[in-house]
């Protein structure tokens, strides 16, 4: 999981910012303008356009229609091997669509078992529970593939997913033009505090700890998830988890992964500790992509260098104060506020002046980097506490299955985003939470429903 707590102090310790869009006639003196600046949705949805609508653009019918050919060929090998299932019954696309609608909807009710739709507690739902009884969606849910078989030629440890996140990674490219700043960063993914408050001690021991590592680009100003990555515990070797948290070349890895289709484009990236590196930025830059990035000397690779600037000196300078260190393009800054904050980056100039805004101890003065920098973490950590609870709450053991859903989920809510930039908000003025629960009463065949409000 990512550091939350180091993220909390350095956001405390930024504050506010404007969050200047790097003004590219003053980053460096180089053209840099993006190689398109058009940014927002690629296709204009109409007016009359549904939650499913905005959902399809991500997970349309061809690829469910997969998941039901891959499901009913699963539960024919499984019968053929283990026995015969005599209720059993062939899914259809719409029986595919209501599955896929339950399972959304725990992401609404933050309900950890999907089956208390069907039970007389408080999470249970007897219109959505009218549509499928609950014999058949454990049916479904026991044999649900996306891919049922591994193929001669595969060895990597998705197979069982991959296709689905290639397809799902094609239809982001297609919908959407991101902002020339993004971020690298780990999604918040928390689990459900109420079952965590409620569970027993035996349910906490059979949960499986999570075997991968999520990662992802994301535009600053909107919130669309560009692209993700997946990094797959595979034992103790050097590719695996635990070698990922502590290795900062690991992270370089997953950056290099995550920007494969950035080059050329004029992006500013802005990473986190773990990934900001001075051979990574040097590399990116030769491919037309620039960084800005926060340093840490416990957490970051810092090869190359200056020792002088990653010692800090026995008496504190006053707050705002900042040195800076250049090697080309690239500026290493060291500023003071409550403690040390070191950014190493190629696309703001080092000689701009910036303003941090404290609301106790009023302006700070810092470079352009730090107040850029600061504006767009205090974005994605908005973002992380607006819709990271809207993540599906179901936790399957498989690691397949997980994948799967969180992958679901992000795709939910850049539907949600695309929704909000289109003219089909300014008719329903859907919330998140309403967004969610037409999704699912329209899977569902409910779709006369209208959002609780």
């Amino acid at each position: 999981m990512p550091d939350y707590r180091t993220r909390a102090l350095v956001q405390s310790a930024l504050g506010d910012s404007a969050g200047p869009e790097p003004l590219l006639s003053i980053a460096l003196g180089r053209d840099m303008q993006p190689s398109n600046s058009f940014t927002g949705p690629t296709r204009k949805m109409p007016p009359s356009a549904s939650a499913v609508d905005f959902f399809q653009l991500f997970v349309p019918d061809n690829v469910l229609k997969n998941m039901v050919v891959q499901t009913n060929m699963y539960a024919k090998k499984f019968q053929e091997r283990f026995g015969s299932d005599g209720a059993w019954v062939e899914v259809t696309l719409t029986e595919m669509k209501a599955f896929l609608g339950y399972m959304i909807s725990t992401s609404i009710s933050h309900c950890e078992s999907v089956l208390s739709i069907w039970s007389g507690g408080f999470y249970s739902n007897r219109s959505l529970a009218l549509v499928m009884s609950q014999a058949r969606f454990e049916k479904i849910l026991k044999y649900f593939h996306v891919v049922a078989f591994r193929s001669s030629q595969t060895t990597h440890g998705l197979y069982k997913v991959q296709p689905f996140l290639d397809s799902l990674q094609n239809s982001f490219d297609a919908a959407f033009r991101p902002s020339q700043t993004q971020v690298l960063h780990e999604p918040l993914i928390d689990e459900d505090p109420v079952f965590i408050a409620t569970c027993t001690e035996r349910e906490l021991r059979k949960r499986k700890k999570r075997k991968f590592s999520l990662w992802v680009r994301q535009c600053s100003s909107t919130g669309f998830i560009i692209q993700i990555y997946v990094h797959l515990k595979e034992g103790g070797g050097p590719d695996g988890l635990d070698a990922l948290k502590n290795k900062p070349q690991l992270h370089s890895m997953v950056a290099r992964s995550l920007c494969r289709n950035a080059a050329g484009k004029n992006y500013i990236i802005f990473t986190g500790p773990s990934i900001t590196s001075l051979t990574l930025f040097e590399e990116f830059e030769k491919q037309g992509i620039y960084c800005c990035g926060l340093l840490s000397v416990r957490k970051s690779d810092c090869t190359g260098l200056p020792l002088s600037m990653l010692t800090n000196p026995a008496t504190p300078p006053a707050r705002g104060q900042y040195q800076i260190k250049m090697k080309g393009n690239m500026s290493l800054i060291c500023w003071y506020n409550k403690g040390h904050f070191r950014f190493l980056t190629n696309a703001y100039s080092p000689v701009q002046q910036g303003v941090i805004i404290k609301r106790k101890s009023g302006e700070i003065p810092c470079p352009l980097a730090v107040e850029a920098f600061a504006a767009h973490l205090s974005y994605i950590c908005r973002y992380d506490d607006k819709y990271s609870k809207y993540f599906i709450s179901h936790k399957p053991n498989k690691t397949w299955q997980q994948v799967f859903w969180f992958a679901i989920s992000i795709a939910i809510n850049n539907a949600y985003i695309l929704y909000k930039m289109s003219d089909a908000y300014h008719v329903k003025r859907y919330s998140r939470a309403q967004f969610g629960e037409r999704l699912v009463r329209e899977l569902l065949g409910l779709e006369d429903a209208s959002p609780t409000h």
